[in-house]
């Protein structure tokens, strides 16, 4: 699956043009890499997020086509979060 189609259905962003944007910008890795929306994404891969000042680590653990919003939180685990000091 795309990664930006993986973000809008897990609902970590809400639309895929975001999802899109965000990916372009450089501010989502995969597995280390900067990835881009193309990027195809399967279980058990980890992405980096950086969402302002704030870095989200998750890992993949399901990949679907479709979820309902109940089931979203289903397809992945938050190992961490980082905030950003501005100091």
């Amino acid at each position: 699956m795309r990664l930006d189609k993986f973000l809008k259905v897990s609902r970590l962003i809400k639309r895929r043009t975001l999802a899109k944007e965000v990916s372009e910008q450089g501010r989502i890795s995969v597995n280390g890499q900067v990835a881009k929306a193309s990027t195809v994404i399967k279980a058990g891969d980890e992405l980096v997020i950086r969402f302002g000042q704030k870095f989200v680590t998750v890992r993949i653990d399901d990949v679907r086509e479709h979820t309902r919003k109940e089931e979203a939180g289903e397809m992945y685990t938050i190992v961490k979060e980082e905030t950003i000091s501005s100091e």
